[in-house]
């Protein structure tokens, strides 16, 4: 039977208001990509800056059409930390190209390090894939610099930074493109869905194309009378967005700055409660005035020597349910066997990294406990490590 969580990973809040705008759009009777799609893309690209924004199916297209539409093909290089979701290396991967694995800061910053970022950038690199990670912007001063300098391109992996900003720049913005996802745990959940965001009117034209397989017309352009025939110009893909959860992200998207700001405050409590207390760090703690986060995920760093296994188990005997972001990619079977960089702040890293439960109606109350089971856990743990030795 599945674990009964008192305090859950991740949860997602439904009202009248949300029901609402999806019943509106079931009695609308036109549920593929339409008004509620354009109208939702101009409201995020009002939010983060951008001159054009396409809605695709899931995080994952976004990314895989953005190294598309900037050229990544067979014989190019993209460059990304090997800490991220494995997404980001299997859509590099599916455009030909290779995935070329970087190192991270460290324990108090996950985000790339960008002199390990500049040492793997080769005469093959096509693009970097900048990750934000848990809504943290990584330094964009850094890697625009350094892709600038090596003439390659940015994308910015904006997964979990909707609503963050650098230097006053909404994260996505700064880049070629900026990939967003609106899975169920992120902080605009629509169940499935993404988006990117560019303000290079030839990268948008090409992921317009590809988006919807290549075609010059939409269904939705045909249905209002806009055309009548279409030709084909691009071997595509169907990455649209549908109607209904198109709906539901204008309704989300209404309540992210209040959700990413409740979000802060409980991360802050998180710090509070466990930074420096028994060994254990809690990231980001110092982040230049000039970075905002979204803080999609609580991260906690173990103590060097935990067993996280046995700190998870616990964990669940309490009814808290944790994740891990993410294993590295670069671990994983079907990666580890291709051209490997030393990745050794990663590697020190990686097994002591745990995810807390956080969700903007998560309350303090909840945080207090879940600080108090981590802490009981590792100490049981810890005897059961030295009662071993």
């Amino acid at each position: 039977m599945a674990p009964q969580w008192k305090i859950p990973l991740s949860d997602v809040a439904v009202d009248d208001e949300l029901t609402n705008a999806v019943t509106a759009a079931v009695r609308s009777g036109w549920w593929s990509m339409g008004p509620r799609v354009a109208e939702f893309e101009a409201q995020f690209g009002s939010m983060t800056r951008s001159t054009h924004s396409l809605a695709v199916a899931n995080g994952t297209a976004a990314l895989h059409l953005s190294l598309l539409a900037v050229g990544c093909g067979p014989g190019d290089e993209v460059v990304l930390p090997s800490l991220n979701f494995v997404a980001a290396a299997n859509t590099i991967v599916h455009t030909g190209a290779q995935p070329v694995f970087c190192d991270i800061r460290g324990s108090g910053d996950l985000n790339l390090d960008p002199a390990d970022l500049d040492a793997a950038i080769t005469d093959r690199t096509r693009a970097i894939v900048a990750l934000h990670y848990a809504g943290f912007p990584c330094d964009m001063d850094a890697v625009l610099e350094i892709a600038e300098r090596r003439k390659v391109v940015v994308i910015e992996d904006a997964a979990h930074a909707p609503g963050g900003s650098w230097r006053g720049r909404p994260c996505g913005s700064l880049g070629t493109a900026g990939c967003f996802s609106f899975f169920s745990n992120k902080n605009l959940p629509i169940g499935e869905g993404g988006m990117v965001v560019t303000d290079d009117p030839e990268v948008a034209e090409r992921l317009r194309l590809l988006r919807s397989h290549g075609m010059t017309t939409l269904t939705w352009d045909r249905h209002r009378g806009h055309a009548h025939s279409y030709d084909v110009v691009e071997r595509g893909f169907n990455y649209r967005l549908d109607e209904i959860r198109a709906a539901m992200g204008i309704v989300q998207l209404g309540r992210l700055s209040t959700s990413n700001a409740a979000r802060g405050r409980l991360v802050d409590r998180y710090r509070a409660l466990l930074h420096g207390v028994d060994g254990i760090e809690v990231p980001f703690a110092e982040m230049p005035d000039h970075a905002v986060s979204s803080n999609h995920i609580a991260v906690a760093v173990l103590p060097a020597g935990s067993d996280r296994a046995a700190v998870r188990t616990a964990l669940t005997a309490a009814g808290v349910q944790t994740s891990v972001h993410y294993p590295p990619i670069h671990r994983f079977s079907t990666f580890a066997s291709g051209f490997q960089r030393p990745l050794p702040v990663t590697e020190a890293v990686a097994d002591r990294l745990l995810t807390l439960p956080l969700y903007p109606h998560l309350g303090e109350r909840s945080v207090e406990v879940v600080a108090v089971q981590l802490r009981e856990s590792l100490d049981r743990s810890s005897g059961a490590v030295s009662a071993v030795a």
